[in-house]
């Protein structure tokens, strides 16, 4: 029977190498996808993970453009006009190298943002994706034989809960019971992610990124249908923009982002999860992302990516 590494391991033979940031981002997303439509009945977690690494894959987009060698050229290039022009022709260079230095930490503090964004978006799935892996395998003794202490608390309850809730189902496909047992469990997995893995990564993200973040933290679960554009859950738009603004409040918060998942984010997502029927949007959408066909964005990210190296740029 696979250890824990050893199921990581094989998941992560799967993925690209992190230096392919969105082609990753679209894998791990991917994955999730295939998970979920496995088993839809008990994978809520990972149809909801889906969606979320899907919406981080849009700001790792901008992380991958922001390390293009012709826009680091282009923003290294001192400027031929303009008031930093005028100012630099009346007192010298000085002026000038303030600017540069200011330039180059702006840059560097949003490009460590980014950076801990994409951290995220691994350590999650190093995290819990293993255990999908070993429950689909092996069952609940998979996940039970290589939990380790940090992981009882909130993944290892959880996947009892929804193994309990799978051996009711087996017997009554329309038991209520099971149901809550199902969701409960998937909501630990949630809790999980949300206090134990996600927590570390955004305590390291800048005062300034953190707005950033928290204005950027928007779940789409509509599945490009109009009619479902209800089911969309902005951080921004929950806690007040002029709160998200000034930093009183903020995704990075536990209290404030769970306060946000229990009322936005999980009423939204189960909206999308009861509407996935065979043949249904939802279930296209799904079956889209689990094939990894990437967004526009993405897809024009990876072309720029690959005229880069076969220029000998990158």
């Amino acid at each position: 029977m696979p250890g824990k590494e050893e199921w990581r391991a094989a998941l992560e033979n799967k993925l690209p190498p992190e230096s392919e940031i969105v082609a990753r981002n679209s894998a791990i997303t991917a994955q999730y996808a295939s998970w979920y439509l496995e088993k839809p009945d008990l994978f809520k977690w990972a149809g909801m993970a889906a969606f979320a690494s899907r919406q981080v894959g849009f700001a790792l987009v901008l992380f991958d453009l922001m390390h293009a060698p012709s826009l680091k050229q282009l923003s290294n290039e001192p400027p031929s006009s303009g008031f930093l022009a005028f100012m630099e022709s009346v007192i010298g260079s000085p002026v000038y190298i303030l600017s540069l230095m200011h330039t180059f930490a702006a840059e560097r503090m949003f490009l460590s943002d980014f950076d801990a964004v994409r951290n995220g978006n691994n350590s999650i799935y190093r995290d819990i994706a293993w255990a999908h892996a070993a429950y689909l395998h092996e069952g609940i003794a998979g996940v039970e034989d290589n939990c380790g202490e940090p992981d009882e608390e909130y993944m290892l309850r959880g996947f009892r809960s929804i193994d309990e809730g799978a051996k009711l189902l087996a017997f009554d496909s329309g038991s209520k019971e099971a149901r809550e047992l199902i969701r409960d469990g998937n909501i630990l997995l949630l809790r999980h992610e949300q206090i134990n893995t996600l927590q570390p990564v955004f305590d390291a993200v800048s005062s300034a990124g953190k707005v950033m973040v928290s204005f950027g933290s928007e779940l789409d679960f509509s599945c490009g249908n109009p009619e479902f554009l209800c089911r969309k859950a902005s951080f921004a738009g929950f806690a007040g923009y002029f709160e998200t603004l000034s930093g009183k409040r903020s995704i990075t918060s536990t209290s404030d982002r769970w306060e946000w998942i229990q009322q936005e984010v999980l009423p939204a997502w189960e909206q999308t999860d009861l509407s996935c029927r065979e043949g249904s949007v939802v279930h296209r959408f799904f079956t889209s992302m689990a094939a990894g066909e990437g967004d526009l964005l993405r897809t024009a990210a990876m072309s720029v990516s690959k005229l880069y190296s076969s220029a000998g740029l990158a």
